[in-house]
């Protein structure tokens, strides 16, 4: 479970025991009858103190607002903020005391009820000792492999691949532009240009850029659909290494394509401003969602401090969730509409420690149960990482699943009977 506290204003997550829940399963090793069993490395989650602390801040308390920071080099002249930075402001004005009071209250009840440890750390797996993190370098060449395969694939519109239970060697796999579904109840190791990856039980995804987004299509009608677009901004330009969109390339996302009536569409929005608007005012409306809610994301550290002062310009510990409802035609049988929708709760808070790696989310599957019909099939897009019962697309959709990631937390004797079901999703 990935909840491990739930309230009226939100909910306390622990994204890593939902990683570790979600490889409890094992990973077959012809000819041996060895089963393995990997987990996450703790170090991605362990951050025990600020990036920035209230005290690096110009010397002054939290909510003074000041972002002059230690250490810097060069002082920049004072200038008049911009209308972005203003825009900005009065919205954090808007949502910082819900969001601060909030924050407290989940973690001081989860430490009342003893589900935390006498230090206050928010849950986020075993302690760890602090160790260096070494990037997985071969992840750079997913994006690389993506632009290539638009000149490799010739068919529109090829049969699934699915791995089953029976299949002992997955060699021979295409995984580029092809969808591929794990159908077994065990995780499975792939390769890819000689690189390791581990899918996780009853998924599917699909490698590939905005361009070949056809094997998608038909495949299935989905009740739930998060996206975290890769956004245009001033640092990702800089950065060789991260690639964006702009927006009237997000707009062609096929997501009226993908959905089943009443879909539930989650989009993540940095903080800024234009970003916002876009996805309220234009983005949704041309996919035909109405807006429903907005949600935020508060990142904290293991010992339930923000990861940035709440009140820094510098940057905010905390990111907008946008939930809107697809309004396509309606499902009918007799003559009678049978899709109903549950409406769905604003304002709330998912709080959690996050992962040192760039933009791997928290899951959403556990908070917005209920919120979709039972049973739901729940699609992920711009994804970097798999999860049981879901499909995931994205030009680095493996990328947070490459072996280097996980290590091996114990070898079990006996074939099959290791394997575990599932794990449920929402």
């Amino acid at each position: 479970m990935s909840v491990v506290k739930s309230d009226i204003v939100g909910w306390l997550l622990d994204h890593l025991a939902y990683i570790n829940q979600s490889y409890r399963c094992c990973h077959h090793i012809p000819p041996d009858t060895q089963c393995r069993r990997y987990v996450f490395k703790a170090e991605y989650f362990d951050i025990g103190k600020p990036h920035i602390a209230d005290s690096e801040i110009g010397g002054q308390e939290p909510g003074s607002g000041d972002s002059r920071l230690r250490g810097r080099k060069c002082k920049r002249k004072s200038r008049e903020p911009n209308q972005g930075e203003l825009e900005a402001q009065e919205y954090h004005e808007k949502v910082s005391q819900a969001i601060r009071n909030g924050t407290r209250k989940l973690i001081e009840q989860s430490i009342e009820v003893g589900e935390q440890s006498t230090d206050t750390r928010v849950p986020a797996g075993e302690d760890c000792t602090k160790k260096q993190i070494t990037p997985v370098i071969a992840n750079s060449m997913l994006i690389e492999l993506c632009s290539m395969a638009k000149q490799m694939v010739q068919e529109q519109h090829q049969p699934v691949q699915v791995i089953s239970d029976e299949a002992e060697s997955v060699d021979d796999l295409n995984l580029l532009a092809h969808l591929t579904e794990n159908g077994s109840d065990c995780a499975r190791i792939v390769m890819l240009m000689g690189q390791r990856y581990l899918l996780p039980p009853r998924s599917s995804f699909l490698l590939s850029d905005i361009s070949c987004m056809e094997p998608l299509l038909g495949y299935k009608k989905y009740d739930l659909i998060t996206l975290d677009p890769p956004w245009e901004n001033k640092s990702v330009k800089r950065s060789r290494g991260y690639s964006y969109l702009f927006p009237w390339q997000i707009q062609q996302i096929p997501v009226p394509a993908l959905s089943a009536p009443g879909c539930l569409v989650v989009t993540w929005v940095t903080n800024r401003q234009r970003h916002l608007r876009f996805v309220k005012d234009e983005l949704y409306p041309s996919w035909s969602i109405e807006v429903v809610a907005e949600w935020h994301w508060v990142k904290v550290t293991r010992h339930g401090e923000f990861v940035v002062p709440l009140d820094s310009t510098h940057k905010k510990p905390y990111e907008i969730l946008v939930l809107g409802r697809y309004k396509g035609s309606s499902e009918r049988q007799n003559g009678e509409p049978i899709t109903k929708t549950v409406t769905v709760p604003d304002c709330k808070l998912l709080v959690s420690v996050p992962c040192v790696l760039h933009s791997h989310k928290p899951p959403l599957g556990e908070v917005l149960k209920g919120l979709t019909r039972p049973h739901p099939k729940c699609l992920e897009l711009f994804a970097r990482n798999l999860q049981p019962g879901w499909t995931s697309w994205g030009n680095e959709v493996l990328r947070f699943q490459h072996l280097d990631y996980f290590q091996e937390h114990d070898t079990m004797e006996g074939g099959s009977s290791c394997c575990i079901s599932q794990t449920s999703t929402i």
